[in-house]
């Protein structure tokens, strides 16, 4: 876990100044899996700007060592519905309430790396879409 650290001590935290509505402080905001985590820290309670940051950038280290003991299994599950490891169909809801569908396919380029990418259904088709996301992740492996 340490890598982000390294390279962005304020990963997944960001500055919220809202003078009108009497809002300061940090904002933790994490998706892993599909789950959403976030937490608010208050310059107010916590006394001091710097005091609300530590205390943010705890919580998402201690949450970022949480969900990384649950990292996934690269083999083929019963769940597996679209027979190709990696490769699978996905629905995202906009937060205007639309649904767009999708094949992605997904790879670990290096350790602690997750890249994906996505192919629209209503685009390609869903049977150009699902060739496209295998070939994807096919050429992602191979150039690892």
């Amino acid at each position: 876990m340490a890598d982000f650290r390294q390279q962005d001590p304020n990963y997944a935290i960001t500055r919220i100044d809202l003078a009108d509505a009497g809002t300061h402080g940090f904002q933790v905001r994490l998706q892993r899996r599909g789950i959403k985590y976030g937490k608010f820290f208050a310059d107010r309670l916590h006394g001091h700007p710097e005091q609300a940051l530590r205390s943010a950038r705890e919580w998402r280290n201690a949450l970022l060592e949480n969900i990384a003991d649950r990292a996934r299994v690269c083999e083929r599950s019963p769940r597996n519905n679209s027979g190709v490891v990696g490769v699978s169909k996905i629905t995202v809801i906009a937060s205007n309430g639309n649904s767009y569908h999708f094949w992605q396919a997904t790879w670990s380029p290096a350790p602690g790396q997750r890249r994906c990418v996505k192919f629209s259904i209503r685009r390609y088709g869903d049977r150009e879409a699902f060739q496209l996301a295998v070939e994807a992740r096919t050429i992602g492996i191979s150039s690892t």
